[in-house]
C-alpha cells in the first residue's frame, strides 16, 4: 500500500483544471468519448427514478382520460425544452461555436448574466438536493419491502415484521458516502449503464405484475373521474399533487448540459443530444404509461402511492424482492447522476477562489495491492460526506413519498425546465421580442408557469397535512 502527495508538476486533476468558467475547444483537460447510447443511459438513469413508482397513484387521481393525457403532455414539454437547451451548449453557433458551456449554470451566466446565475443556482441546488432526499426515501421504502417480504415468507403472514425507515435510510446514505467519491460524470459511465438496466428491470416487473393482476381480477378497475375524495377541495389538492408527481418524473434539464459535455464530436453535440433525448423520452413515456395505467387498472380506488408496495409482501415474494433490489441499485446510480453537478460546481468554484489552498487543491494517491491507484482530496471527502449526511437527515425528517416528489416536481419544473431554457434559447438564437416565434415561446412558458403554481400549492398542502397527522 502506498500513499503520497501529488507534486505541482504532476498531471493536473479536473477539479483544478475545470474551473467554473466558459471553456473553448483549445482546452483538452477532458476527453469526451460519449455517444448517443451513453447519453441515453445517463438520461434514462436520471428520468426513470422514484417518480415512476408514483405514476399509478397519479393516474388514479387524474382518471382514465386525465392521467394518460397529462403524461403525454409532460413528455412533449420535456422534449421541447431539452431541444431548446441542447442548442445552448455551444456559442455563438449551436453546432460549431468555439465556446462550450460545461454546465447549466455556465449557460445561464453566458446568456442571461450574473444576476440570473444566483437565481438559477438557488433553484438548481435545491432541486438537486431534493432529488437526493427523494431517492433516499424511495430506497428505504424498497429496503423495508424486501425485509418484510422475506420476514413474512420465513415467519408466516401473521408475524410482527415491522421496521423503521430511518435505519434503511442510514444504510443507503452510508453506501452513498463511498459512491460519492467517484471523481465526476466522465468516470461514472459504467454506473449509469447499470442503473439504466435496473430501471428497465423494475419497470418491466411493475408493468408485468399490474398486467397479471388485471387478468386475475378479470376486469379493468378505475373510472373517468379517478379516485373519489371526501370533498371537492380534497379532490383538487390530490389532482395538483398528481400533476406535481408527473412533473417530477420527467424533466432532466439541470443535468442535460453536463451530459452533453461528455459527448464526442463530430457529429455535433446538439444533434447527438437531441437524438438521445427523443429516444429516451419515447422509451420512458412508454414505460410510464404502462406502469401508471396498468397499476391503476389493477387496484382502482385502492391504488397505492408506491406501485410495488401494492402487490403485498407475500407471494411471489421473490419477484417483489427482485423488483425492489433493482430500484435500490438504480437509485444508487441515480443519486450520483444528480449530485455530481453540485460536487463539480462547488469544487470548481472553491478551486478558483482559493488556488493556493492545499486543503482544497492538493491530491494524494492511495495505492492498495488489490486496487488501482486512486487520487483523494481532503476537501472532496469532507464536503461530499457532509452532503450525503444532510440529504439523509432531511429524508428522515420528511419521509413522505408522494408529497415530497410532488413538491420537488412543482418547485423546479417551471424555473429550471421551462423559463431558463426558453430565455437562453431566445438570446442564443437572437429572437426579436414580439415576433411570432417569441410570442409562441412566451405563451409556452406562461402556461407551464400556471400549471407549476397549481401543482406547488397542492403539494405544500399535502406535505403539511401529512406532517400534522
Amino acid at each position: 500500500m502506498g500513499f503520497w502527495k501529488e507534486g505541482d508538476e504532476a498531471e493536473s486533476f479536473p477539479l483544478v483544471a475545470n474551473l467554473p468558467k466558459l471553456s473553448d475547444d483549445s482546452e483538452a483537460h477532458t476527453e469526451r468519448t460519449g455517444t448517443v447510447w451513453s447519453a441515453c443511459a445517463y438520461i434514462i438513469t436520471a428520468v426513470i427514478g422514484s417518480g415512476v413508482l408514483s405514476l399509478a397513484w397519479s393516474v388514479g387521481h387524474l382518471g382514465w382520460i386525465g392521467g394518460p393525457t397529462v403524461m403525454i403532455c409532460f413528455a412533449a414539454i420535456t422534449l421541447v425544452q431539452s431541444s431548446l437547451l441542447a442548442d445552448c451548449y455551444r456559442s455563438p453557433d449551436p453546432e460549431n461555436g468555439h465556446i462550450r458551456n460545461r454546465s447549466f449554470i455556465d449557460a445561464v451566466r453566458l446568456y442571461l448574466g450574473e444576476k440570473s446565475v444566483w437565481i438559477c443556482g438557488v433553484f438548481q441546488q435545491l432541486g438537486l438536493i431534493g432529488v437526493g432526499v427523494a431517492y433516499t426515501i424511495t430506497s428505504s421504502t424498497s429496503l423495508r419491502a424486501i425485509h418484510r417480504s422475506n420476514c413474512y415468507h420465513k415467519e408466516g403472514h401473521n408475524a410482527p415484521c415491522s421496521s423503521e425507515d430511518s435505519s434503511f435510510m442510514l444504510l443507503f446514505g452510508f453506501v452513498q458516502i463511498f459512491l460519492s467519491q467517484i471523481p465526476d460524470f466522465h468516470n461514472m459511465k459504467w454506473l449509469s449503464v447499470v442503473a439504466a438496466i435496473m430501471s428497465f428491470s423494475y419497470s418491466f416487473i411493475g408493468f408485468g405484475l399490474g398486467f397479471a393482476k388485471v387478468i386475475g381480477n378479470g376486469m379493468i378497475k378505475g373510472g373517468i373521474g379517478g379516485i373519489p375524495a371526501p370533498s371537492t377541495a380534497q379532490k383538487v389538492w390530490r389532482i395538483s399533487q398528481a400533476i406535481g408527481d408527473i412533473a417530477f418524473a420527467y424533466p432532466y434539464s439541470v443535468i442535460l448540459i453536463e451530459i452533453q459535455d461528455t459527448l464526442k464530436s463530430p457529429p455535433s453535440e446538439n444533434k447527438t443530444m437531441k437524438k438521445a433525448s427523443m429516444a429516451s423520452i419515447s422509451i420512458t413515456t412508454f414505460f410510464y404509461l404502462c406502469c401508471g395505467c396498468f397499476g391503476y387498472a389493477a387496484f382502482g380506488d385502492d391504488t397505492p402511492g408506491n406501485l410495488l408496495t401494492g402487490f403485498g409482501f407475500y407471494e411471489p415474494y421473490w419477484l417483489i424482492d427482485i423488483a425492489n433490489a433493482c430500484i435500490i441499485l438504480h437509485l444508487l446510480g441515480g443519486y450520483q447522476v444528480f449530485c455530481q453537478p453540485i460536487f463539480a460546481y462547488v469544487e470548481r468554484w472553491l478551486a478558483k477562489k482559493f488556488p493556493s489552498n492545499g486543503f482544497v487543491n492538493d491530491f494524494y494517491t492511495i495505492k492498495l495491492w488489490f486496487l488501482p491507484p486512486y487520487k483523494i482530496n481532503l476537501f472532496r471527502i469532507c464536503f461530499r460526506t457532509l452532503y450525503v449526511v444532510s440529504t439523509t437527515t432531511l429524508a428522515i425528517a420528511f419521509p413522505y413519498f408522494n408529497q415530497v416528489l410532488a413538491l420537488l416536481g412543482a418547485f423546479n419544473f417551471w424555473p429550471l425546465a421551462i423559463y431558463f431554457p426558453v430565455e437562453m434559447y431566445c438570446v442564443q438564437r437572437n429572437i426579436t421580442p414580439w415576433t411570432s416565434k417569441w410570442i409562441l415561446l412566451q405563451v409556452f412558458s406562461v402556461v407551464c408557469l400556471l400549471v407549476s403554481m397549481f401543482a406547488l400549492i397542492g403539494s405544500i398542502e399535502g406535505l403539511f397535512s401529512e406532517r400534522l397527522k
